[in-house]
């Protein structure tokens, strides 16, 4: 293939990513800009091993029928709970695959008789990419067992900022050192190893109430490694693509920071959310707590001419999206508008709630977003919130001395009549209590979420 047709192609791919991207940024476009990203990266792929690498097509269609028999199996057992630790496999794959790619290009090098002249430009993007390669790598597989649960720990010990900021001016040290003397592979691997225990020890502080945000920050650095391996291989359509990644990665990260009322900083050190002098628990519920049966709450919905539904980490954790769309078409087939109203960081990982609520077949133009949602619940009859808790905290907005004072939240608590679905009066990822639960518009319905709405249903069908 000649290189002006192989830039030709890269060309289209170019576009096809971008296209892809513009196509992700609202939920009834996102399926197409799927489409469109993954063909973009198949042409990118495709013309990469035919026109660059010169690859047999029979080695082209095996590793293509590997891998959309490795894809197909993964999106047909992973449940939309655990997207976001398919995401964080995803990152640290792409992480990986930067490092090993980098890596290789240096010891292919090591290995030619005389040592082959390298640019300074092609060794400082080698560095680069094994050392952001590595911290993702790690990073990320440390991220999917958290969200897995197979690592519950949040490690903390005096010296920990301390211990990060040496082991990251190690990897620096190492990598300038090999750029420095690019024949001696003992910096290579000491830059590996450094570089991926960094990426253990960025990730081992952060709680679960930063992980969507952890997630973003990965996606980010995939991306970056990415573009760093293309300086490498001189490939322009990988850094193009990485940069589109480690761009869009990072803006994301900010957005939910702000969501969270996080700093960037804050969440990469792993510092814990301020903690409050605020009330007890006991203080805010003692007295106040007004429950309901599910026959009590289908009647206040029946009564509604408006109903919006607040998703949270328990709708997600208990399965209910599909037993919530079963409770839309109850309400609108009694001429009940419904809603839904999705928070940023609702969930695990960025657009959590609306992917579960997709995958049950929730019309798109229901699902809301917090600025335009918000302006409408003082007109909303009922909310119902199906086991979020830190997003709907009205503390955000009252209570200066909160850990998530001022942190962007539905204004749920405005509407005129509040139903909770919820197992507990637990506290959320904040750990403090929740003073709409206790408020004279609120009812709690004490029980799993699932089990909740199609107790619900039920009542609604027999009334």
């Amino acid at each position: 293939m000649s290189a002006t047709l192989t830039n030709f192609f890269y060309l289209i791919a170019s576009v096809l990513f971008i296209r892809g991207l513009k196509g992700l940024t609202h939920p009834r476009t996102a399926r197409r800009g799927n489409v469109l990203s993954a063909t973009g990266m198949l042409v990118a792929i495709i013309t990469v091993l035919v026109g660059e690498v010169g690859l047999a097509w029979g080695y082209i269609l095996l590793g293509l029928a590997t891998g959309v028999t490795v894809g197909l199996w993964l999106a047909y057992k992973t449940k939309m709970t655990a997207m976001p630790q398919l995401v964080a496999l995803f990152n640290g794959f792409g992480g990986g695959a930067s490092l090993l790619v980098a890596a290789a290009a240096i010891l292919i090098r090591q290995g030619q008789e005389p040592p082959m002249t390298s640019g300074i430009q092609a060794l400082v993007a080698a560095s680069a990419s094994i050392v952001i390669g590595s911290v993702t790598f790690s990073g990320s597989l440390l991220a999917f067992a958290k969200l897995q649960g197979i690592y519950r720990r949040t490690l903390h010990f005096k010296g920990l900022q301390a211990a990060n900021g040496f082991l990251l001016l190690s990897a620096i040290a190492c990598a300038v050192l090999m750029v420095r003397y690019p024949d001696e592979r003992v910096w290579l691997i000491l830059m590996i190893a450094v570089s991926g225990l960094f990426g253990l020890l960025l990730v081992a502080p952060i709680g679960g109430a930063d992980m969507p945000v952890v997630i973003a920050v990965l996606n980010a650095y995939s991306g970056l490694a990415a573009c760093a391996t293309g300086f490498v291989l001189n490939n322009t359509m990988l850094i193009i693509a990485g940069s589109l990644v480690g761009a869009s990665g990072m803006l994301l990260t900010q957005v939910m920071c702000k969501a969270m009322n996080r700093t960037f900083k804050h969440v990469l050190t792993g510092k814990p959310m301020a903690k409050s002098a605020g009330r007890a628990q006991e203080e805010v519920y003692a007295g106040k707590i007004k429950s309901a049966s599910a026959a009590e709450v289908a009647m206040i919905l029946e009564a509604a001419r408006s109903v919006v539904i607040a998703p949270g980490f328990g709708m997600a954790v208990s399965q209910a999206q599909f037993a919530v769309r079963d409770l839309v078409r109850l309400l609108e087939k009694r001429n009940i508008e419904v809603q839904f109203a999705i928070h940023p960081v609702a969930g695990r990982m960025p657009g959590h709630m609306n992917v579960l609520l997709a995958e049950a077949d929730i019309a798109y133009d229901k699902l809301k977003d917090m600025e335009s949602i918000n302006p409408s619940f003082d007109q909303t009859d009922v909310t119902l919130v199906i086991g979020a808790n830190d997003v709907v905290n009205p503390d955000a907005r009252r209570t200066s001395d909160s850990p998530i004072a001022g942190m962007p939240i539905l204004n749920v608590d405005r509407s005129k009549t509040v139903v909770v679905i919820k197992r507990s009066l637990s506290p959320g990822f904040a750990g403090i209590p929740n003073p709409l639960f206790a408020a004279d518009n609120t009812v709690m319905l004490f029980d799993d979420g699932k089990a909740a709405v199609n107790a619900i249903n039920a009542a609604l069908k027999e009334g």
